[in-house]
């Protein structure tokens, strides 16, 4: 079994009981711990996540070893002990410890659906997406890494389906509904959760810097609130403003006593410019169906943006139960100069607590928000590279806990990649077994592998030319799918391996080797 998994799944634990026996006619008052099934489970747990992430693309009937192990993996899903949450705490507690590790950690928040529609059946228990046309869940999740973009693991994950009831409502009663819900019975509630899940890991490893990340999406003013009400250790936030909020001028107060109001894009717009930047704008295919301004196409370009920033005091919108208190924030402006004619200009507007005072504090802004695209990478990897969308798992309590597993997987795709390009140097046995490393050394370079290890980038390259990088120097370093697609060939690669070497070492296998060559 490989060292990382013992190292993942450490502190897992599944709240199994001992059933009751035949000869028992009353069932017991208080059901007993069986410590004999949470083992079995645990070693199940092992097994199923090995094979996971050994055959990221397949399935448990291409991926396990044979009917057995696959009507066993069926069988750890079935088990109503092992939940979403279960598979997921041993995950989120290794990834503490790695924050630990760490001087600055960014936790980008977002969500994501999972189309599960089918031609012929419905999945037990999945919702309907943007329309009743497409069922499956949302999934949102916290994403721990550095600002060098190595990904840590999940510190926080949620999965829902939505109620299928809610359609049948015309956009005003929907609206008028959400208008008289508190945050609470919301949706958008899981950013706040996200936040609050931020300040938790904050206070478990003081020793690090914690930062909240959130797009546009997040942009809920409870949000930015319950950043103000926190006590004690709390996480820092950079937040994309959506919405073109008030806020109160610091000059004076209206004739009768009230504050005067201005928009928040057209106070910063008059603010002076305080650097400017070179960003090179990469080409964006067509989202199909998809009308938001972001996801229509562009050309390549260079851009250069001037950036702004000032503290503002933002105005508290209405709320059923009351108008919220205004809060204090900094702003950074980032405004693209001179567009080409027809382009859409960038522009991002970013709310947060970290100090702006100086050109570099507002540069540390943006690039630490720079780093949330490490989520967009990671749910490809989730959707495309570990394919959670093509399960044909029946039932909500099945998929659930499978989808926990392909989380720990797409994490650990991440994390080999980045580690060939933040830790180069390191020896890649920090992640990948002997067979593993010395069969794609040898299958590569196609020569005997090297009495001492190869350094961390080395191996990253070597496992992503198997899954197609070409190492030109216009390609970078390898992407996730070059690693998916290395990582499931290096297994099969390091089985023969291991099987050439046990052949090996068997008695007789020289005598039975020198019988073939003289024949």
């Amino acid at each position: 079994m490989p060292d990382w998994i013992d190292t993942e799944l450490a502190t897992a634990r599944f709240g199994t009981m001992k059933a009751a026996t035949a000869k028992t006619r009353k069932p017991p008052k208080k059901a007993r711990k069986s410590k004999t099934g949470n083992v079995k489970l645990r070693k199940r747990f092992h097994k199923v996540l090995d094979a996971m992430s050994r055959k990221p693309s397949l399935k448990f009937p291409a991926g396990c070893n044979g009917p057995p192990e696959v009507r066993a993996a069926y069988r750890f899903l079935d088990n109503e002990h092992v939940t979403f949450t279960a598979i997921l705490q041993p995950h989120q507690d290794a990834t503490l410890q790695r924050i630990r590790a760490q001087p600055v950690v960014l936790i980008p928040q977002d969500t994501t659906e999972l189309d599960l529609t089918r031609p012929r059946e419905i999945l037990a228990g999945a919702g309907p997406l943007n329309d009743t046309t497409r069922v499956g869940f949302y999934n949102h999740v916290s994403l721990a890494l550095t600002p060098e973009r190595l990904v840590l693991g999940d510190v926080d994950a949620k999965v829902w389906a939505r109620d299928a009831g809610e359609f049948d409502k015309d956009a005003e009663q929907k609206r008028a509904e959400r208008r008289a819900k508190p945050i609470e019975d919301k949706e958008s509630v899981r950013w706040v959760e996200g936040y609050r899940a931020a300040c938790r890991v904050a206070r478990e490893a003081p020793g690090t810097h914690i930062v909240s990340l959130a797009d546009s999406e997040g942009d809920v003013y409870e949000y930015i609130w319950e950043a103000q009400t926190v006590q004690g250790v709390k996480a820092s936030w950079i937040l994309r403003a959506c919405q073109n909020r008030g806020v109160i001028l610091p000059e004076s107060a209206g004739a009768a006593g009230e504050d005067l109001i201005a928009r928040l894009r057209e106070q910063l717009a008059r603010t002076p410019v305080r650097a400017e930047r070179t960003l090179e704008i990469r080409r964006r295919a067509a989202q199909a169906k998809d009308p938001r301004k972001r996801r229509q196409p562009r050309e390549p370009r260079t851009a250069v943006v001037e950036i702004r920033a000032a503290s503002v005091t933002l105005r508290g919108p209405a709320r059923p139960g009351g108008k919220l208190p205004d809060v204090n924030v900094h702003a950074v402006l980032v405004t693209e100069r001179d567009v080409p004619p027809g382009v859409e200009p960038v522009e991002w507007l970013l709310l947060t607590d970290l100090p702006i005072a100086s050109v570099d504090d507002m540069l540390r802004v943006i690039d630490y928000y720079t780093c949330r695209w490490q989520i967009e990478i990671y749910f490809r990897v989730l959707k495309s590279g570990c394919k959670v969308e093509e399960s044909q798992l029946e039932t909500a309590a099945r998929f659930e806990p499978y989808l926990a597993l392909c989380l720990i997987v797409a994490w650990r795709v991440m994390h080999l990649m980045m580690l060939g390009r933040d830790c180069p140097e390191l020896p890649c046995t920090v992640a990948l077994d002997e067979d593993e490393w010395q069969a794609v050394y040898a299958t590569v370079r196609k020569q005997p592998p090297p009495a001492e290890p190869p350094t961390m980038q080395t191996m990253v390259r070597l496992i992503g030319s198997l899954g197609g990088w070409l190492g030109r120097k216009c390609d970078g370093e390898p992407g996730p799918k070059a690693i998916w697609v290395g990582v499931q060939r290096m297994t099969d690669l390091a089985l023969g391996w291991r099987a050439s070497a046990e052949h090996r070492a068997a008695p007789g296998a020289d005598r039975r080797g020198s019988a073939r060559r003289r024949e």
